[in-house]
């Protein structure tokens, strides 16, 4: 990889931390002692809009609140692609990010898809659950193919979908949002929708679901970020990582109250 300083400068090359101008906060206290999850973020310089940086955040905080120590890392268009990746969280982009990212991503397209195939919890928000499917079409008609994990397809229109989001999902409850995206996405056979809209209007505005689950991938239209209001969520992808790594998961003690608090004022937001 080649880490980059905030002003574009070339900063001393780390594996350990985001160099696209991120730091974590500090700890309060001694790394804890379970094992070291390593996250990886794909493409935080093209792909990383409506705070999808907080997904890393509150995956780097929580791990520590379980007792594990987080190591971050990024993939930009370019970069030498990390192993022994645990956990990989994707944020969206405007469409002439996924152009810019859209050649790299193919050459990924392999390793992404043993990945998920082999059970690495993904979480892909917005233009990166566009092309984990299989295209991208433009409303000019431009084509933006995709690498084909999920079973999905995405169609741009001059509709625009814009608004505040609750899904009622099986696995995860009541899931909080904000969506802001003109592409419409219908779900194949191979995948399962995330959950229903209660409010807001989700993949498209026609059939009520939102996102999709296949295998341990999340994919999702929502933004705000996503996992500081929906703490089950994020505490599923650093289960599902533990398990996968340790054989097993403890859970420690995550102080949700900030979370609680912000799904109440969440909840309460018209569309």
């Amino acid at each position: 990889m080649t880490p980059q300083s905030p002003a574009g400068e070339s900063g001393p090359s780390s594996e350990s931390t985001f160099s696209f101008g991120h730091e974590l906060p500090p700890e309060e206290s001694p790394a804890p002692g379970k094992g070291i999850i390593r996250v990886l973020q794909l493409y935080p310089r093209d792909m990383n809009i409506y705070g999808d940086w907080g997904n890393a955040l509150v995956l780097a905080q929580r791990l520590r609140w379980h007792g594990y120590t987080p190591e971050l890392l990024e993939y930009n268009v370019g970069d030498t692609f990390p192993s022994d990746i645990d956990l990989i969280v994707g944020g969206g982009g405007q469409d002439s990010g996924q152009l810019v990212i859209q050649d790299d991503l193919l050459s990924r397209e392999t390793v992404l898809k043993e990945l998920a195939e082999n059970g690495t919890p993904m979480l892909v928000i917005c233009g990166l659950y566009q092309l984990f499917g299989k295209f991208f079409k433009t409303r000019t008609g431009s084509v933006i193919p995709g690498i084909g994990i999920l079973d999905v397809e995405t169609h741009g229109t001059d509709e625009r979908l814009i608004g505040n989001v609750s899904v009622s999902s099986p696995e995860f409850g009541t899931v909080l949002g904000y969506e802001n995206h003109s592409g419409q996405t219908t779900l194949g056979p191979g995948v399962l929708p995330l959950g229903t809209t209660a409010k807001g209007t989700g993949n498209n505005s026609s059939d009520g679901q939102e996102g999709a689950r296949y295998r341990n991938i999340v994919a999702s239209y929502l933004h705000g970020s996503l996992l500081p209001k929906n703490p089950a969520l994020a505490d599923f992808l650093i289960r599902t990582a533990a398990e996968r790594k340790y054989g097993s998961f403890s859970p420690g003690a995550p102080d949700d109250s900030y979370a609680l608090l912000a799904r109440e004022h969440a909840a309460r937001r018209p569309r």
